[in-house]
C-alpha cells in the first residue's frame, strides 16, 4: 500500500506523552501510539525501502515493530538520572547491513514537536572505527575536505568532540578541528509541513542523497562498502 502520511495527530501524542510520562497511562493509550506512531513509521519504513535501494543500497529499512528500523519507545533507564520510561520523540535509523548497533554507519530520521531533523553519518563509533576515520582524515584530506564541504550545504556537522587533540595528532595539525570529532554526523532540520506532506519519503530519501560523499568517505573509512 502507499504510503498514506503521517497524521497531524501524532505531534498532540507526543505533547501528551511528554507530560504523562508513565506506564499507567502509556497503556491506557496503547491504542492511539499503534494508530498514530508505529502503524505510520512502519509504513513510511516500507516506503523508504526502494528509494534506499536506489541511493545507497547497502543500507537496510527493516519494517518490524521490535528490531528493526523503528528505535524502541521505551528508554534505557538504568545509566541516567532521567527515569521516565519513554522515549517522547520518533527515531527510525536506517542501518548499514554489517552494522551491529546504532554506532554504525546509517541514516536517521527524527520526529520531535519542535525539534524534527534527519542525519547521516556515525555517532559515537567505536575506537577501532573513530581511529579509522581519523587515519583516513589524514591519509585522504582533499576527498574529507570534499564531503564536508558538500553536506555544509544543507547540513551542519554536529556531535561530540574532545577538548584536547587525540593521542598521536599534534595540536597544531590542520584538520585538528575535524580530528577532535568523536561524531561525524550531519544533520538538517525540517518542519510539520514537510512531515504531514504524502510525499515524506521521497523528500527524505532527496536528504539522504545529498550526504552521499560523507557517507561514501566514513564507509571506506571503516572499511565497508557504500
Amino acid at each position: 500500500m502507499p504510503f498514506k502520511g503521517f497524521d497531524p495527530s501524532i505531534l498532540g501524542f507526543l505533547d501528551e506523552l511528554a507530560q504523562n510520562n508513565e506506564r499507567d497511562w502509556f497503556i491506557e493509550n496503547k491504542d492511539r501510539y499503534e494508530r498514530l506512531v508505529r502503524e505510520p513509521a512502519l509504513d513510511f519504513i516500507v516506503a523508504m525501502g526502494p528509494l534506499l535501494d536506489r541511493i545507497a543500497p547497502e543500507f537496510e529499512a527493516v519494517a518490524k515493530k521490535m528490531g528493526g528500523s523503528l528505535m524502541r519507545v521505551f528508554r534505557d533507564t538504568r545509566f541516567g538520572r532521567d527515569k521516565t520510561p519513554y522515549k517522547t520523540n520518533v527515531g527510525i535509523q536506517f542501518r548499514h547491513t554489517q552494522g551491529k548497533d546504532v554506532h554504525a554507519p546509517g541514516y536517521y530520521m527524527h520526529i520531535e514537536p519542535g525539534g524534527h531533523f534527519i542525519g547521516a553519518g556515525m555517532w559515537r563509533p567505536d575506537p577501532e572505527s573513530l581511529a579509522g576515520i581519523r587515519n583516513a582524515i589524514v591519509e585522504r584530506t582533499a576527498a574529507w575536505k570534499t564531503a564536508r564541504e558538500s553536506v555544509a550545504k544543507t547540513y551542519s556537522l554536529d556531535g561530540g568532540a574532545l577538548k584536547r587533540p587525540p593521542r598521536g595528532y599534534p595540536a597544531d595539525h590542520p584538520m585538528i578541528d575535524d580530528l577532535k570529532r568523536t561524531d561525524f554526523i550531519a544533520t538538517c532540520s525540517f518542519d510539520d509541513a514537510e512531515l504531514f506532506r504524502k510525499d515524506f519519503p521521497a523528500r527524505v530519501a532527496k536528504r539522504f542523497d545529498a550526504t552521499t560523499p560523507l557517507m561514501k568517505f566514513l564507509c571506506r573509512a571503516v572499511g565497508v562498502p557504500f
